[in-house]
């Protein structure tokens, strides 16, 4: 996806806990310093609480990686059991055999784990019980934890047992019937959000792990994701990992805080505004209470004499004056509906050109799809992009599969508008408004600065600016496969398919097609496929995929197929 734009060698923001992004605050490397502590030194409990996201989980994975090898590990990561499941998980986890007959003898499952402790301790062994969501164990489960720390020497506990969970944790443990099992808590550790600070160096460390070279987050898209994340890494993470996504689709190297902001309505499913717009509501309110007291203030205490009101007028009232109202399209004015659209002359048959019709400016993609929500279906978006192919839909059930009875084929890409205007076929765009409401739209054409969207029964032109406020990557292309089952095409294969790919690249060189070779995909047509590839900015591998097929048809469009952009067709 975006990782080769950016010079990524992989994705930077995955969420999964994987320990080599494991960023170190001061209170993670502190937490991370006592579990290691206690799995070497010490016995009983260690408590490990945060909010969710906060990295409890990838502090685990780390402390795993680096267990001593004196260590026996047991993880639970499913606590909802019962005291005898409870058991029997740790005695699986540590291999200890239990018959079938004694699976559900708590008992004979606690003297099982006893012999082994204690086996464990004469060869210089520890062992460790991790519990993960410990929030969600039973009362009696906890009791049974609590009764497992019994097992000991005269000198030393034999299991190590850590609690990891959300805050209700700690409201857990600080019930009256579970005060002996809190008692017996060694150390107890809370992860915080990370501060400002701490979320720069998280942002840049895991870029760097990934790989990168220089800064892709600027100074105040860094702030922005700390603002809108409250600091916890797994929304850093999903934030940041969408920003990279929807810089890649506007083709831009840096990203802002004004991406950042359109990621996290992607992802928290609402519109966030910029700080400074808070500040500037707070102030004008302010300027206003100010105005209302002191016109309070003057009308109250300070009336001005009847005869300063209209001089020679006596006994003229005074008329307040007339409440400014915002003129249409000021700010803070509501925003005009969309005026419905007059019908295209004539009726528009499957794959004419219809009137466009050019919104009028300044353009405003969300208002466009707020009008014309009822007609930005899936449904809508196929039957229209479809109809440009001179394919109708018998009914709104699986467009593709009735696209392929036509031998037309779908293809579900993610990708810039550099790709779109590679495969350069109308395509079905995934739009996201103000509100997170999801529409589907066909794009017809696509000019340098300006895209033709098919809206309702018009066409409409949009800024590609604007349009990208709401497009972050994700479309659909449809296009005519020249074998029945379209597949990736690389060396060694051969058949009809292999034998179109020769022939259409030499028809690109104005060649004929080698007879002998015809039908096989050798490292001379690797070759050629590399570097029709390498032409068209396309992944340069020399294996015929998907995607490149579709380039390469498009490049040999069949007169009357649907283009985004007008070309003629090379070859023959």
């Amino acid at each position: 996806m975006y990782t080769s734009f950016f010079g990524l060698s992989e994705k930077p923001f995955a969420i999964t806990p994987d320990p080599r992004y494991l960023y170190l605050s001061e209170r993670h490397a502190e937490a991370l310093a006592h579990l290691l502590y206690g799995i070497n030194e010490s016995g009983g409990f260690i408590q490990l609480t945060g909010e969710v996201g906060t990295g409890k989980t990838t502090v685990v994975r780390t402390l795993l990686s680096r267990i001593p090898h004196h260590a026996d590990v047991a993880v639970i990561m499913n606590p909802r059991i019962t005291p005898v499941e409870f058991l029997l998980t740790i005695c699986e986890e540590l291999g200890i055999a239990v018959e079938d007959a004694d699976r559900g003898s708590v008992k004979q499952m606690v003297d099982a784990l006893n012999r082994r402790l204690l086996t464990a301790h004469a060869e210089g062994r520890r062992v460790i019980v991790i519990v993960d969501e410990a929030q969600n164990l039973s009362a009696d489960v906890l009791e049974q934890v609590r009764l497992l720390t019994n097992l000991e020497t005269p000198t030393q506990k034999l299991l190590q047992i850590i609690l990891i969970g959300q805050p209700e944790l700690r409201d857990l443990l600080d019930r009256t019937e579970l005060r002996q099992l809190a008692q017996r808590i060694t150390g107890r550790y809370h992860l915080n959000p990370l501060s400002r600070e701490e979320t720069k160096g998280y942002v840049r460390h895991r870029l760097r792990v990934a790989g990168a070279s220089s800064e892709i987050f600027g100074a105040s898209a860094v702030n922005e994701v700390h603002r809108l994340s409250s600091g916890i890494p797994r929304v850093i993470n999903v934030t940041c990992d969408r920003a990279l996504l929807g810089a890649y689709t506007r083709e831009v190297r840096k990203v802002t805080a004004a991406l950042v902001r359109r990621a996290a309505g992607e992802v928290y499913g609402r519109r966030f505004t910029p700080r400074w717009m808070g500040w500037l509501g707070a102030g004008a309110a302010a300027i206003l209470v100010a105005a209302a007291a002191f016109g309070a203030w003057r009308t109250g205490y300070w009336p001005r004499p009847a005869s300063s009101l209209h001089a020679g007028m006596p006994g003229a009232v005074h008329e307040p004056a007339s409440p400014i109202r915002p003129a249409a399209g000021s700010a803070g004015a509501a925003e005009p509906a969309l005026p419905a659209a007059a019908p295209a002359a004539g009726t528009r048959s499957a794959g004419a050109t219809s009137t466009v019709a050019t919104a009028p400016a300044p353009v405003s993609i969300n208002a466009l799809l707020n009008a014309n929500a009822a007609s930005t279906t899936d449904a809508a978006a196929y039957r229209r992009l479809l109809a440009l192919w001179g394919t109708a839909l018998a009914n709104d059930r699986d467009p593709c599969a009735q696209a392929a009875k036509a031998g037309l084929a779908c293809l579900d890409q993610r990708g810039s508008w550099a790709q779109v205007r590679v495969l350069n076929r109308p395509a079905i765009l995934t739009l996201t408004d103000d509100q997170g409401q999801r529409h589907r739209v066909v794009l017809r054409n696509l000019e340098e600065n300006m895209a033709t969207l098919v809206l309702g029964e018009r066409d409409v032109r949009v800024p590609l600016s604007e349009l990208s406020r709401a497009w972050f990557g994700e479309f659909t292309v449809v296009w005519k496969p020249k074998t029945q089952l379209p597949r990736d095409l690389s060396v060694g294969m051969s058949g009809d398919a292999v034998r179109w790919l020769r022939r259409s690249l030499a028809a690109l060189r104005g060649a004929a097609a080698d007879r002998d070779h015809g039908d096989t995909y050798d490292e001379e047509l690797a070759i050629a496929v590399q570097n029709f590839q390498r032409e068209h900015r396309l992944n340069v591998d020399g294996i015929a995929g998907i995607q490149t097929q579709v380039v390469l048809d498009t490049a040999l469009a069949e007169p009357g197929s649907p283009l985004l952009q007008s070309a003629t067709p090379r070859g023959g």
